[in-house]
Order: structure tokens, then C-alpha cells, then sequence
């Protein structure tokens, strides 16, 4: 979930939202090709923007882009939010998307009001703008100004915050420990997240101006979705700041999006 500070849209009950049905756009050719130029595609070689354009595809198929707010979705805008979305499946698979049939967009963030349970099971009524949310086993929503705004290289991608909820909640509810794969050890995975977490958590009450944005301190949930945007916007400053995160990030993902960062600034 991505939480703004404008309050734009009025959103209607998520409960009404929970139908959806099979997507019904195609891709556009002009909007992918505008989407690869941003700077979170770059360093990906032929190979791999053809998987990517196959996923994207699969995903144009699977889900249904519905407008809400008086917003109609495009070809276009569909596209484009499938590209960023597919990115953190690369090399997983579409198999982690399965499931849930809906993405509804709004013109700009949306004003939620309704309850949530905190991490000590109080149930409380909260009122804010959200540019994002992923719902477990059901729709997600975004914001397509904030789509826009995603994808150039500055650590905000609202697509890759709540796809990574998504993939998070393969387990179950999104707690910052998603489904690893054979090889990777539970226990060093909570180990260099909970460390890193304490420590941003650490800096941000402390008054730090971080690199990282302090939303990620909200909850582990939101740690590991935040980060994500970091590893594959700015996986130079994911490193710099938190390196274990960022390797098993790349454990994760299976990719190495700094490898390319650097690649492509020896212009290779």
C-alpha cells in the first residue's frame, strides 16, 4: 500500500470490487515502446525485453484494467502499468500474479476510509489517500498519476510496491517474508531484513533525513515492497544502504540490477 498526502478522489466500498473478470486490452506498440525507454528497463539485453514483452502480454490477458473515478484505461495505460509490473517476474515466471483477475485505476490517489488491524490486532478506522493498495486474494488499485510518475530511475515505482505485496502475500497476509526459493535460508532472510528494518525504524525516529524513504518503516510489509522499488530504481543506493538486503533481493528476484546500472554506465 502506497499512502499520499492529497485527498482527490472519494473511493467506494473495495468490497464492490472483489468481481472483475478476464482482460480485455491489447498491447500498444507506441506505449511499450515509450515505457522501455524509461531508466528502470535499462541494461536489459534483447533476450530479455522479449520475455518481458511475453509477460506483459500474459498479463494484458489475465487481468481486467477497470477505471474508476471517471478515468477510462487506454491500451496505452494498461501497457504500461503491465511492463512495470512484470519487471520483478523477469526471471520468476507469471505464476506469482495468479490468482486475482482486477486492477482498478484511478486519476490520482483516492481517498480510503474504512478499518485496519495493526500489527498488535487492534482494529482501528483510518481515513487517507492512498496512490496504491493490494488486497489479499483480491483487486489492486492504482493511481495513474503516480504510474506516471513511476519508472525514471528516483526510487518511486508505485507498480513494483504493490506487485512485490503481492508476491509477498503468495504466503499468506504481506509480512515482509515472501515464498523463498530452494536455496535461500529463511532464517539469514529474516535476520538481514529485520536488522536493516530496526535500523532504518532507528535513524527515522532520530529526526535522519535517510535515502530511504521513511514509509518503509511503516511495517515489515511495506519495508520489503519500498525496497523492491529501491532494488530495481536505485539498486545503488539499496546497496550502499543496506547490501545483505540487496543480495538477497537478488537472491529473490533473481537479478542483478546494479550489474546493469554499472554496464550501462561504461556504456556497454
Amino acid at each position: 500500500m502506497r499512502q499520499g498526502d492529497a485527498k482527490r478522489i472519494p473511493m467506494a466500498m473495495l468490497a464492490n470490487l472483489f468481481g472483475g473478470g478476464k482482460g480485455t486490452h491489447a498491447l500498444d506498440e507506441g506505449a511499450w515502446q515509450a515505457v522501455m525507454e524509461q531508466p528502470v528497463f535499462d541494461g536489459l539485453d534483447g533476450a530479455e525485453r522479449v520475455r518481458l514483452r511475453e509477460l506483459a502480454i500474459q498479463m494484458l490477458a489475465d487481468k481486467a484494467f477497470t477505471g474508476a473515478g471517471g478515468i477510462e484505461v487506454s491500451n496505452g495505460m494498461a501497457t504500461a502499468i503491465a511492463a512495470f509490473a512484470v519487471l520483478p517476474v523477469l526471471n520468476l515466471g507469471y505464476g506469482g500474479y495468479e490468482g486475482w483477475r482486477e486492477i482498478v485505476v484511478y486519476p490520482g490517489e483516492y481517498l480510503y476510509d474504512g478499518e485496519e488491524m495493526d500489527e498488535s490486532g487492534i482494529v482501528h478506522h483510518v481515513r487517507h489517500a492512498r496512490s496504491g493498495e493490494a488486497m489479499e486474494g483480491g483487486p489492486m488499485v492504482l493511481s495513474w498519476q503516480d504510474v506516471e510518475h513511476s519508472g525514471q530511475g528516483e526510487g518511486f515505482n508505485v507498480v513494483i510496491h504493490e506487485f512485490a505485496h503481492k508476491l509477498d502475500m503468495q504466503g499468506g497476509s504481506a509480512n515482509g517474508r515472501p515464498p523463498l526459493h530452494s536455496g535461500m535460508s529463511p532464517e539469514e532472510w529474516a535476520h538481514d531484513f529485520q536488522t536493516a528494518y530496526d535500523d532504518l525504524c532507528r535513524r527515522v525516529n532520530g529526526g535522519e533525513d535517510t535515502a530511504i524513504d521513511p514509509y518503509a518503516t511503516d511495517s515489515p510489509a511495506e519495508f520489503f515492497a519500498v525496497l523492491s522499488e529501491y532494488f530495481f530504481e536505485v539498486p545503488d543506493v539499496l546497496q550502499q544502504e543496506y547490501p545483505e538486503v540487496y543480495g538477497q533481493m537478488a537472491s529473490f528476484y533473481r537479478q542483478y540490477p546494479l550489474v546493469r546500472m554499472k554496464a550501462m554506465l561504461r556504456g556497454e
